[in-house]
């Protein structure tokens, strides 16, 4: 059985509901699955005026943080990142940051990965965004496994670099059909090809 970690950092709840359809459809797809949010760095008070960044913060504070450890378990990663000036959240950055001595020791290497980001406009830098963090996975030594158009619903969706979700200027965009289903697809596509590689060595 393939072993599936969900790495996520949300602020205002998108990244958590994208997580939770990744895991429900890897789930389905037979792999075992590890859902484990991102902690955030910033005060709450800082973003007291923030509805939806609160109420994510409140739902998801005490539910399990990533740690290296979730990766040195997983076959494969899927990981979850809103766009920010282009790139992945600094909270997203600092846990990524953290991993040094498990990258030096090899044990980051070798597995599967993709991921998934959002940001409130059509061009808000999605692509810039998972096209960052892939370099990142480079240097780990990930194999990194995009859905390209490997399925004709990315051809609605239209993203061959993973997956995206336009959260609208007021964060209160529903995530679209199409979102739902190009993130079933990836769910889907990572433990499939995940499954043919075999079990990752962890070091």
């Amino acid at each position: 059985m393939t072993k599936l970690a969900v790495i996520y950092y949300s602020a205002t709840g998108h990244g958590t509901a994208m997580a939770k359809t990744v895991v429900a459809a890897a789930e389905e797809a037979g792999a075992e699955v590890r859902l484990r949010h991102i902690a955030e760095t910033r005060d709450p008070e800082s973003f007291a005026q923030n509805p939806a960044w609160t109420a994510n913060y409140e739902a998801t504070k005490d539910l399990p943080a990533a740690t290296g450890d979730d990766i040195v378990w997983a076959d494969a990663v899927i990981f979850g990142t809103p766009t920010r000036f282009g790139s992945p959240a600094s909270q997203f950055r600092t846990f990524i940051d953290s991993l040094g001595g498990l990258w030096a020791q090899g044990k980051l290497a070798d597995k599967v990965y993709s991921a998934f980001t959002s940001s409130q406009t059509a061009h808000g830098g999605q692509e810039t965004t998972l096209l960052a963090l892939y370099i990142t996975l480079m240097h780990f030594g990930g194999i990194l496994v995009p859905p390209g158009y490997t399925d004709p619903l990315k051809f609605a969706d239209g993203n061959p670099y993973g997956v995206s979700h336009i959260t609208g200027p007021d964060n209160q965009n529903p995530i679209a059909e199409e979102t739902t289903a190009a993130l079933q697809h990836l769910a889907r596509r990572v433990v499939t090809i995940a499954g043919r590689l075999g079990p990752a060595d962890p070091g």
